[in-house]
């Protein structure tokens, strides 16, 4: 290359740096990873719901949340949950479907919906082809002849009550034992000349449009058949549509997206492996559609957050009993409830006189374990299988029993072999330990827990925020 050339390339690379820089800079840099302002706009605008896209002060407050949200991101990756198949398997089903249409070698399709149709136009010749219905009673192989005439009348039933005018479809889908058919109410796939059941195929062939057959016996069973169509076997250009559709119910665009990807690597001559292949598969996609980078990237963070704050964060909390309970202790005059509910037992038995046995029992309890004991040891195992026994809080409308009992509501409908029921418990106004609403102090307590660790996150990565980039954040 001569020297003129060089500097020309040199100019026309460093001018498209430039443009590129100008048209999107950078507007942070968060551990390590610079965030272009393209990213942060859409992500801004696709989550101010109330639409306040040019307003400065909103914009502000968002960087904050953004700025959690790609730590949270970073987190992940440090702890290589995006190694973890789940997340593989979902991100790359979501990316691929972006993708769908780079992807997807379409002439594999149409190479396999030709062969599909050579086979049929081979099968079918110069005959035609059929749709037909049918109702069919099977008969095992092997049957004897007390199970063939019982077939055989009730076939002959069907058939007088088709005679009589009663729905052909309607007959079969409550009555034929051709389970593939029968939902369709007796409806076959097109059929040509050759079949598994010759009997059958012979039988069809004899029939025109719109004739019902009498019942006649196959190797399968005894069956009533309604011819719909017959015709000559259409072009391949025809019958495509629907051969493809079949094909695409059966999964081949899943083979042939392993087929694109596959050409596409062989066409690098082996520069470029597949993720290689996908980042130059969504550079193109994005350049028809800009949002797809975008939303592949969405998907991507928003998977790994997940993972990250259900791993690291959320599990650990839900699991951290002794710490609920500090969190709880520490937090009560901030729990109460709109309305009073009911704290204690719900039992319901078989007989009055267990029911009766029971609700003493129980009184002295304030646990479930602890009196389900009691009742074993002074009832013992056979009445206990006659009762349920169930213990906790419970507001109005959680069960119809305690809202008879307590509520004053009316008496439910109830199981007859559980007939009678009562409680044995009190009304509360506020949750006195942390089961007692323990849904809600849970979430709380995570929420406590996903806040330190924000706080920890900012401490152990740099992050910064370009301010003269964000003044111009939806105004360029």
């Amino acid at each position: 290359m001569n020297k003129t050339c060089f500097v020309i390339i040199l100019v026309a690379l460093f001018l498209g740096q430039i443009k590129a820089q100008t048209n999107d800079p950078v507007i942070m840099k968060i551990a390590g990873e610079n965030i272009l302002r393209s990213e942060f706009e859409y992500t801004f605008n696709k989550n101010n719901v109330e639409g306040k896209i040019n307003d400065k002060r909103a914009i502000e407050e968002y960087v904050d949340l953004f700025i959690n949200y790609k730590l949270k991101v970073k987190a992940a990756l440090d702890n290589k949950f995006d190694t973890l198949s789940t997340f593989k398997d979902e991100f790359e089903q979501y990316r691929d479907a972006q993708l769908k249409s780079y992807l997807i070698d379409t002439m594999y399709i149409d190479s396999v919906a030709r062969a599909s149709y050579d086979n049929i136009k081979k099968s079918v010749g110069d005959s035609d082809i059929l749709l037909v219905s049918h109702i069919m009673i099977a008969i095992p192989q092997k049957a004897n002849d007390d199970v063939i005439s019982k077939a055989k009348q009730k076939i002959d039933s069907l058939y007088q009550c088709v005679k009589a005018g009663e729905d052909f479809g309607e007959l079969a889908k409550k009555y034929s034992e051709d389970k593939s058919s029968s939902s369709k109410g007796g409806l076959l796939p097109w059929l040509g000349p050759k079949s598994d059941l010759p009997d059958f195929t012979k039988k069809v062939y004899s029939m025109h449009p719109g004739e019902i057959s009498s019942p006649f016996l196959s190797t399968a069973g005894y069956h009533i058949i309604k011819m719909h169509e017959r015709k000559p076997l259409e072009s391949y250009e025809e019958r495509k549509p629907e051969i493809v559709r079949i094909w695409k119910s059966r999964g081949i665009e899943s083979k042939a997206k392993e087929v694109g990807l596959r050409k596409l690597i062989q066409e690098s001559n082996g520069s470029l492996d597949k993720e290689q292949v996908i980042d130059r598969l969504i550079e193109k996609a994005s350049a028809d559609n800009p949002d797809v980078k975008n939303l592949i990237r969405e998907y991507r963070d928003g998977l790994l957050l997940y993972e990250a704050v259900n791993r690291l964060v959320w599990q650990p909390a839900a699991m951290d009993v002794a710490g609920v309970e500090k969190f709880f202790k520490k937090n009560k005059k901030n729990y109460t409830w709109s309305s009073p509910r009911f704290k204690g037992f719900l039992i319901f038995s078989k007989r009055k006189v267990n029911l009766e046995k029971a609700v003493k029992i129980v009184k002295p309890f304030d646990n479930r374990e602890d009196a389900v004991k009691a009742l074993k040891k002074e009832l013992g195992q056979g009445i206990m299988k006659q009762l349920v026994v169930k213990y906790g809080v419970f507001k109005e409308g959680d069960d119809a029993r305690v809202d008879h009992k307590v509520f004053g509501k009316p008496a439910p409908k109830v199981n007859i072999n559980l007939s009678y029921y009562d409680v044995v418990g009190s009304m509360k106004n506020a949750p006195e330990i942390y089961s007692d609403d323990k849904k809600r102090v849970t979430s709380d307590y995570q929420d406590m827990k996903e806040k330190e660790w924000v706080k920890s996150l900012r401490s152990k990565y740099s992050y910064s925020v370009n301010k003269n980039i964000l003044a111009t954040v939806n105004n360029h």
